[in-house]
């Protein structure tokens, strides 16, 4: 089996719109040069079969002359095949750059919500995104169809005026003066058509995220009996679309009848002319025939000036809705001087709120409001914009790169992408068994494999959609202390899970990572009395600093939040879901 090697997309300008549908065309000068020149020889061609008709009529079958009647006939048939051949040549060509521009779209697309990394969900739903990479790509793929036959249309256009101002400049004029007048009547539907679609795509991209918004917490909604409240909102806001849909539809079925109806009526007008003047004695039979002939091909360019119309303001929308998505900036993206990271490991901190999480320790963040807890990690892991710092070097100064190899941030909703349960703990790695089996061991999840029809090698969905919360924590767990970072950033690691499950997980990732700073945001008494240090946040900064006891007996705030939680224990089976909320997915 060959190896096939992706080529990179290249950089698209992002100027606007427009400037955006030319950098695909650009892309691809070759081949749409092709398309170009194979749209323009079959619909130039399409216009020969009248005139070389008249020749038969005029010069052959009214006089009489067989053999010269004959000579024609074959000639009809050569162009006939000549033209199949374009036909399909054509057709081939534009398929091709047709799939280019949709899979260039896509590849842009996915590599930029690559590097916005966990800047993308904060800034485009994911419905927005699905929508961008699969809807608007075939849009903009489509218009970029005009290059081909729309470039020909024009050019038959001019041969077709040529060839009637031989017969008759009053044809000629009427056809130079028709199609112009056809395209400006159309003209006023592009508008409105262009504000429609944008405010059916627009409200798509929000139905599509609300929908797997719906999707994803449907065990939460139905728990809290939410779920009738939410399908009755998604109801009505799909009727809303609807209706968009229908205003895109009135604009889009008037194009397209007058892109039929306005050729059919051009060529009524054009051949009612010339049968007068043939009745006149003013142009020959033959002519006549030629005269209907062009007029009817004629009919096929008017069309493709109208759909191609048609599709390049669609392809400008997409495109627009593209541009957007490409010009969205990464709230960190790795300091311009490139600092190195220290090369030994070194104390992690956050001026803002006065953490600092020191080697080969375990340190607990603790809040009443888990947003506040949350947002140190985000600072210290480098997904937001702050003056962290990692030893003596500004953590924004230090290569993305680096800063991702080193420190990991764990979320507990991080993607869990489908694949065997080995695979999902496995990440990017290539793991020996003895590894994923003390990972598994070290998140408490051996239960999780012993669940499983086929243990390590069972098939788990996408985002683990076949496990409950808890088991769906304890894998992700898995994966982060399994890939072993020198500095672990933890969120609410224990949230979803029973007292004794939770207390032997804190024992078990304190001596898993002895040696190794880790960090967690929780409440629970369990993880906390495993901390070496723990930081009670007020309003996003340190209010004490401590071991879980001292905090304890001296502080009356920090008291009162841990018992809280201490007396909410449930003590459910492991894997129960907690009302804790969970962290936004890295």
């Amino acid at each position: 089996m060959t190896e096939r090697t992706i080529m990179a997309p290249g950089t698209p300008d992002c100027r606007s719109a427009g400037w955006y549908l030319w950098w695909l065309v650009t892309s691809q000068r070759g081949r749409i040069a092709v398309g170009a020149i194979l749209g323009t020889a079959w619909m130039v061609c399409l216009t020969l079969p009248p005139y070389v008709l008249s020749r038969a009529i005029d010069d052959g079958l009214a006089p009489g002359h067989w053999d010269v009647l004959a000579w024609w006939a074959g000639a009809v048939l050569g162009i006939g095949v000549l033209n199949a051949w374009l036909a399909i040549m054509r057709h081939r060509t534009m398929t091709r750059v047709r799939m280019d521009a949709a899979f260039r779209t896509a590849q842009v697309v996915a590599l930029q919500a690559t590097r916005l990394g966990a800047t993308l969900p904060r800034k485009v739903t994911a419905g927005e995104v699905v929508t961008i990479g699969f809807g608007d790509a075939g849009v903009i793929a489509h218009a970029l169809t005009i290059t081909g036959p729309g470039v020909g249309s024009a050019l038959a256009y001019v041969v077709v005026a040529v060839l009637l101002l031989a017969v008759s400049p009053l044809l000629a004029a009427v056809v130079l003066l028709g199609v112009p007048l056809i395209v400006v009547l159309v003209g006023p539907l592009m508008g409105r058509l262009r504000g429609a679609e944008t405010a059916y795509r627009a409200r798509q991209g929000e139905l599509a995220a609300r929908f797997g918004d719906i999707a994803a917490g449907l065990r939460v909604l139905n728990g809290i009996g939410g779920k009738e409240v939410y399908a009755e909102r998604y109801r009505r806001d799909s009727r809303e679309l609807q209706e968009k849909g229908y205003r895109v539809g009135a604009v889009t079925s008037w194009i397209q009848a007058l892109g039929v109806g306005l050729p059919t009526l051009f060529l009524g007008v054009v051949t009612w002319l010339a049968a007068r003047m043939a009745a006149q004695g003013d142009i020959t039979i033959g002519e006549l025939v030629a005269v209907y002939g062009y007029a009817a091909v004629l009919a096929l360019p008017v069309s493709f000036f109208i759909e191609g119309s048609y599709g390049l303001s669609r392809g400008l929308v997409a495109a627009r809705r593209v541009v957007h998505l490409l010009t969205l900036k990464p709230d960190v993206t790795g300091g311009d001087a490139r600092l190195d990271a220290p090369a030994s490991p070194s104390v992690l901190g956050d001026p803002a709120s006065g953490v600092e999480i020191s080697p080969g320790e375990l340190t607990a963040l603790v809040s009443a409001r888990p947003g506040e807890s949350a947002a140190v990690l985000d600072r210290l892991g480098g997904f937001t914009g702050s003056a962290a710092t990692w030893g003596a070097v500004r953590l924004g100064d230090i290569d993305l790169a680096r800063v991702r190899e080193r420190i990991l941030v764990a979320d507990n909703e991080a993607d869990l992408f489908a694949g065997t349960l080995r695979d999902v703990i496995a990440g990017r790695q290539d793991p020996d068994e003895q590894a994923v089996e003390r990972a598994v061991h070290a998140a408490v999840a051996e239960d999780v494999v012993r669940g499983l029809p086929d243990g390590l090698d069972s098939a788990i969905d996408s985002q683990g959609r076949n496990l409950s919360g808890g088991q769906r924590q304890r894998v992700r767990l898995a994966r982060a202390l399994l890939a072993d970072p020198e500095i672990l950033l933890a969120a609410e690691p224990t949230s979803a899970v029973d007292a004794h499950t939770e207390a032997t997980i804190a024992a078990r990732l304190r001596a898993a990572r002895r040696g190794r700073a880790t960090a967690v945001t929780t409440t629970s008494p369990l993880v906390l009395d495993q901390a070496d240090t723990v930081y009670y946040l007020e309003d996003g900064s340190v209010a004490a600093a401590g071991s879980h006891r001292d905090l304890l007996r001296e502080h009356p705030g920090y008291r009162l939040l841990v018992s809280r939680d201490a007396d909410g224990e449930t003590g459910t089976d492991p894997g129960e879901t907690s009302s804790q909320p969970e962290q936004a997915v890295r």
